[in-house]
């Protein structure tokens, strides 16, 4: 078959010692990798190493799921990439941060902050944060509604945008001998007031490398994929089968060109969890000893959280119950409560099958491999117009990065399908995505007459 005329964009999400929930209790792993610095340099070094697009860091503002099933607590993402900036030169490098419990002015300064420091490489992947516990951390009894989160997530990034946007590329005039810092006409207020927020402006980091550092975003319900349409630049995504991939992708392109954007200007980036062997057999052994390893009692528990019901509610050897909630009863990560229901209505698995398949990704898709079958896999969807890319989730690290980088990656080079090394310095570049223009470069509005003490 004859390579596209594009390539594939490759991200490497790093959750603590793997995807897999019981990837800490292999003999090779460090239980307190964590909180490491150490142990997420050398992954970006390896993920660097194998020319990917950026590496990624999930984050929720809670303590998620009981510290006894695996490794809990994590640093906060932001703050991480600044060390990773620092252990390397290109790749680019993705946080999450909530919309929900978040203000827009903070969260700009903090993603231009990083820009600045990594010289282009920041990418921030939004999102909308469900559940009740995480809203009890900010003085709320419970999470605002579906809609609400979205709209605001909306209006959020619009106000973001808007205050990377108010200075000019130029503003910065540096002129010793005159004794002029800055160009006062170049920098802007934004004056926005919403529904949500009331914000002046202007920012108090000059305009990044990028302009905007990418926007990623990663939920698959309605409200999800129209938020993606208007303003995201990659999109994380969970499926299972080829036919549901596809179906999603077709979608998310037609929604953004509806918008008037370029389809093109939107990557779509499934999640694939690839347990890589010498042989088949040694892969499925591993996954088996993976399996074998997660503590039933924990998973049910949270499996229950999930689909709004007790443990009780789901013995293990039996399927699900037939009186399930629907998915409009559901409040938080509706694109993934429908996901595993329909996982386990598909292949009748029972409560225990449900479980290990969930273990490894959480219902993003587990392959089991050579590194010869893992390409295939990759490359199949991505030849059959379900994928731009893949958002590589390693079941057990650094040891499945490390095998994916060398063993995966130069198949997939050779096939002419990825880059054999870096042609731009930016994330932005990387995905091929333009530099924004500054909506307010050469307007008089909104400028800013006096700055005060700023210069």
């Amino acid at each position: 078959m004859t390579p596209p005329d594009r390539q594939l964009h490759l991200n490497a999400f790093l959750m603590s010692t793997g995807h897999h929930e019981a990837s800490w209790r292999l003999p090779e792993s460090d239980p307190f990798a964590p909180t490491k610095v150490e142990h997420y340099q050398h992954l970006a070094r390896t993920a660097e190493r194998g020319k990917l697009d950026s590496i990624f860091f999930a984050d929720s503002p809670v303590l998620f799921g009981e510290v006894g099933r695996r490794p809990a607590g994590k640093l906060e993402p932001t703050v991480l990439l600044t060390a990773l900036a620092a252990a390397t030169q290109k790749i680019g490098l993705i946080a999450t941060a909530s919309t929900t419990y978040n203000d827009p002015f903070n969260l700009a300064r903090r993603f231009a902050s990083v820009d600045w420091v990594s010289g282009g490489r920041a990418g921030w992947n939004v999102v909308t944060t469900a559940g009740p516990d995480a809203a009890r951390n900010f003085g709320v009894d419970d999470q605002p509604a579906h809609a609400v989160r979205y709209e605001r997530a909306a209006e959020f990034i619009d106000v973001a945008q808007k205050l990377w946007d108010s200075w000019e590329d130029d503003a910065i005039l540096a002129d010793k001998a005159e004794g002029v810092w800055g160009d006062d006409t170049k920098i802007r207020t934004v004056d926005h007031e919403g529904k949500h927020f009331r914000v002046r402006g202007p920012l108090n980091v000059p305009r990044s490398p990028q302009g905007h550092p990418l926007i990623v975003q990663a939920g698959s319900s309605e409200n999800g994929k129209n938020l993606a349409a208007q303003y995201a630049e990659a999109v994380f995504t969970a499926h299972q089968t080829l036919a549901d991939a596809q179906a999603f992708y077709a979608d998310l392109k037609s929604r953004t060109a509806a918008v008037g954007r370029d389809p093109e200007g939107i990557k779509i980036l499934p999640g694939i969890v690839p347990v890589i062997g010498s042989t088949e057999a040694e892969a499925l052994k591993l996954e088996r000893e993976l399996d074998q390893l997660i503590k039933p009692e924990y998973a049910r528990e949270q499996l229950a959280k999930t689909l709004r019901l007790s443990p009780e509610d789901l013995p293990l050897d039996r399927q699900l119950p037939a009186d399930l909630p629907s998915e409009d009863e559901i409040e938080g990560a509706k694109s993934r409560y429908t996901l595993i229901v329909e996982l386990a209505r598909r292949e009748q698995l029972t409560v225990r099958q449900l479980i290990g398949r969930l273990g490894g990704g959480r219902g993003h898709r587990t392959f089991s491999g050579t590194p010869e079958q893992v390409a295939d896999a990759i490359q199949d969807w991505f030849f059959a117009g379900a994928a731009d890319g893949f958002n590589i989730m390693p079941p057990a690290l650094p040891s499945g990065l490390e095998i994916f980088v060398d063993h995966v990656v130069p198949i997939l080079q050779q096939r002419g399908l990825f880059r054999t090394e870096y042609t731009a310095s930016t994330l932005r570049g990387h995905y091929g995505l333009a530099r924004p223009e500054n909506r307010y470069a050469g307007s008089a509005e909104q400028q800013l007459t006096s700055i005060g003490s700023a210069f």
